[in-house]
C-alpha cells in the first residue's frame, strides 16, 4: 500500500498502566520525507481491576494467561471501536496496535503482548496490523525497543529521543547506525511508591523533591549488573519486580525518600549514557516523566551542555501510539520496521501481523 498520505490510528498500553493511548493521526510521505499529525488522541484509563490483573499476569498459569488474553482482546476492541465512533473517523487505513507487554524474557526466546489475537480486527470493524515484537525474538534479537525506528524517521533533527514511560529508553544515530536499548525503570517504581502513598502518581515530582536521598541505596542501585551491560539490551516488568524493588525494600526508609532517591538513580542513569557520547547537543523528551519536574530539572543539572527540548502535549503523550502508527504503515507498505542495530537481530525486517475483517 504505497502512497503519500495514511489515515491511520496508533494503539499503545505501557508497562507503567495509565491506561490505553489512541492516536488518530495523519501519516505523510513525501520523496521520502516522512511528517505526522496528531488529530484526536485520548487515553482510556484502565479500571483498578484490570490494572490488578495486568499487574499480577506475569504469574499466571497458561489456562489464566489465554483467558487474559482473549478477555483484553475485547476489551482493546471495544476501546478502539468507541475511539473510532467518538471521534467520527472514518476511510481508515488501518489501526496499528502494541497491545500490552505481560511477558518479555528475550534472551530466553519468549515475548508476550496480549490484545494481538486476529480477532481484534473484527470487532473493532477495522484493519488491524498489530504484534509487531515476536518476530524479532525469534530472529534472536531483544524484540525492543521498536519506537527507534520512527525517531530516525520522525526526528531526525534531535540528536537523542528519550522517552520516560514505566522505562526510559533511548535512541540516537551512531556510525550511520541507528542505536536505541533500554535504560532503567522509571514509572514502573516511580508509581509503585506514589500509590504507597494513597497517590496514583508523584505529580511533577514534588513528592520525591521535598524528601531526602538515601545515598547507599542510590549506590546500589547504580552499581546493579543491567547498567554495565552492553546494548542493545530491554528491561520488563520482570527486572522492577525481581531485582529492583527487593533491593529497595531492605531500606527501612520512607516511600518519600525512595522516591527522591530513585528520580536520581534515573537522571544519574541517563546522565551517564549521554556523558559517554559526548558529541551530542540536543535531547528530546516524551512519555510521562517528562512532566516530572523535579527529575527533568536533575536532568538538566546534570547535563548543562545539552539542549533538552520538551515537545507538545500531545507528543509528549502519544508518541508511542504515534509511533507504532507508522511501524503498521511501514509493514502495509513492506518496508523495513525493526532496526537489527537497535534490536540486536542479525538483520533489518518488516514485523507485524496484518488482519483483515
Amino acid at each position: 500500500m504505497i502512497k503519500e498520505s495514511y489515515n491511520v490510528v496508533g494503539v499503545m498500553s505501557g508497562t507503567s498502566l495509565d491506561g490505553i493511548d489512541l492516536a488518530h493521526v495523519q501519516l505523510t510521505n513525501k520523496e521520502g520525507v516522512w511528517g505526522y499529525q496528531i488529530k484526536q488522541a485520548q487515553t482510556i484509563a484502565y479500571t483498578d481491576a484490570w490494572v490488578n490483573r495486568l499487574k499480577s499476569a506475569i504469574d499466571f498459569n497458561t489456562d489464566d494467561m489465554w483467558n487474559l488474553n482473549e478477555e483484553y482482546t475485547a476489551l482493546l476492541g471495544e476501546v478502539i471501536k468507541n475511539f473510532i465512533a467518538k471521534n467520527y473517523i472514518t476511510n481508515l487505513d488501518a489501526v496499528c496496535s502494541h497491545g500490552h507487554t505481560i511477558l518479555h524474557c528475550p534472551q530466553g526466546g519468549v515475548t508476550l503482548q496480549i490484545g494481538n489475537l486476529p480477532q481484534i480486527a473484527n470487532l473493532c470493524e477495522q484493519i488491524v496490523v498489530c504484534d509487531f515484537r515476536v518476530e524479532d525474538v525469534a530472529l534472536g534479537g531483544q524484540g525492543a525497543p521498536l519506537v527507534p525506528v520512527g525517531d530516525k524517521l520522525l526526528f531526525a533533527d534531535i540528536d537523542y529521543c528519550l522517552n520516560l514511560g514505566g522505562f526510559s529508553n533511548i535512541s540516537f544515530e551512531e556510525s550511520s547506525n541507528r542505536i536505541a536499548f533500554d535504560i532503567c525503570p522509571v514509572n514502573t517504581v516511580l508509581n509503585y511508591y506514589a500509590n504507597q502513598l494513597g497517590l496514583d502518581y508523584d505529580d511533577g515530582g514534588k513528592i520525591a523533591a521535598n524528601a531526602s536521598l538515601i545515598a547507599p541505596l542510590l549506590e546500589q542501585l547504580n552499581k546493579l549488573d543491567f547498567y554495565a551491560g552492553p546494548y542493545p539490551k530491554s528491561l520488563g516488568f520482570e527486572f522492577v519486580k525481581q531485582t529492583v524493588l527487593p533491593l529497595m525494600e531492605t531500606y527501612k526508609e520512607t516511600a518519600q525518600n525512595k522516591l527522591h532517591t530513585f528520580v536520581i538513580h534515573i537522571a544519574t542513569q541517563i546522565a551517564n549514557v549521554i556523558k559517554l557520547k559526548g558529541e551530542k547537543s540536543s535531547l528530546l523528551i516524551t512519555g510521562g516523566g517528562a512532566y516530572n519536574t523535579f527529575l527533568i530539572d536533575t536532568l538538566r543539572a546534570l547535563l548543562p551542555s545539552i539542549s533538552i527540548v520538551v515537545p507538545d502535549d500531545k507528543t509528549i503523550q502519544f508518541k508511542e501510539a504515534l509511533i507504532f502508527a507508522l511501524l503498521g504503515v511501514l509493514k502495509l507498505r513492506g518496508e523495513v520496521n525493526v532496526l537489527g542495530s537497535v534490536t540486536g537481530a542479525p538483520v533489518n525486517h518488516s514485523a507485524g501481523f496484518i488482519y483483515t475483517l
